[in-house]
């Protein structure tokens, strides 16, 4: 028996029949939503021309949305960088035996990761606006970074607690038997590991990073991300619909090409598990094997 046969029944004359109707059906469905959707937009005239003329100007791009989404993009690279090692420290915490660690780090985490991103994002506003003497041109950029770091670097922690946990015991075990500390065998041995296993939820995460920049261009914060750079085209043309479709295409193109860098990080990553390519096999018992053999049955290899 196959272990295809084993894992899954092949379907049968009549589940193929039903299977493939209710592809069919599924594929009118979504056809016919999408029809929906364009006949309401072309009554409202939201497909004529001029109202996407501004897109094909170059000027548009360069006056209003590269520069937002420039801005877009270094709030979330910076929010990046700086939530990963400390999700990576507040997860490690939270696995501390100490009790005087464990517990305040995870007040910390679940503190956070209660409070909207935008709530935070408010509160670092006021905080730099009466607390500090940061520019007030920086300022918006300060509040958004504080906001997303806080908030995603506690769900990251949880990330990372659950893919530590989630290795076998043996690990940890084997370890200890070798003599390394824990500090070793969290780097060293644990944490390479869940690496790996960590990827689908790191990037979701990061995605999540990426799409709540566009909180920061509300009137309290007031940073000229993507979607608030776009507000005089929308002024100028009143073509608030085809504005917000051309952002939403460029958010999913940021999102894809992130969620493709994943996945090759994930192959390059289970490729250093494999032996080398071209590496022969042990031909016959390693020397140490032969030599024990030859101890325990008396002969020589002299």
């Amino acid at each position: 028996m196959s272990t295809q046969s084993v894992l899954y029944d092949a379907p049968g004359p009549k589940a193929k029949v039903r299977n493939w109707l209710y592809s069919v059906l599924f594929v009118l469905v979504l056809l016919l939503v999408a029809y929906f959707i364009y006949h309401g937009f072309d009554e409202k005239g939201q497909w004529a021309g001029a109202l996407w003329k501004p897109f094909v100007e170059g000027s548009t791009w360069t006056q209003f949305l590269l520069p937002g989404l420039l801005n877009t993009l270094k709030a979330a690279a910076l929010s990046i960088v700086i939530a990963l090692p400390i999700g990576a420290l507040l997860g490690i915490g939270r696995l501390s035996e100490h009790k005087w660690v464990r517990i305040p780090v995870g007040a910390v985490v679940e503190f956070f990761r209660a409070i909207p991103v935008l709530l935070l994002m408010v509160f670092g506003a006021s905080l730099y606006a009466y607390y500090t003497d940061i520019s007030p041109d920086t300022r918006p950029l300060f509040a958004a970074v504080t906001g997303l770091v806080l908030y995603n670097g506690s769900v990251m922690a949880e990330v990372f607690r659950a893919g530590i946990l989630s290795l076998p015991k043996g690990q940890t075990e084997a370890s200890s038997a070798l003599g390394l500390r824990k500090t070793q065998t969290m780097v060293s041995v644990l944490l390479p590991q869940a690496v790996t296993l960590m990827l689908p939820a790191l990037v979701s995460q990061l995605v999540v990073i990426l799409k709540d920049t566009a909180l920061a261009g509300q009137l309290t914060i007031g940073y000229d991300e993507l979607i608030r750079g776009s507000g005089p085209i929308t002024g100028n043309f009143n073509n608030t619909i085809p504005t917000l479709i051309v952002i939403a295409i460029i958010f999913i193109a940021l999102n894809l090409l992130l969620s493709w860098f994943a996945s090759y990080l994930e192959r390059k990553l289970s490729r250093r598990k494999k032996a080398p390519r071209g590496a022969k096999p042990l031909e016959g018992p390693p020397a140490a094997v032969t030599a024990a053999t030859d101890f325990n049955t008396g002969n020589s290899s002299a």
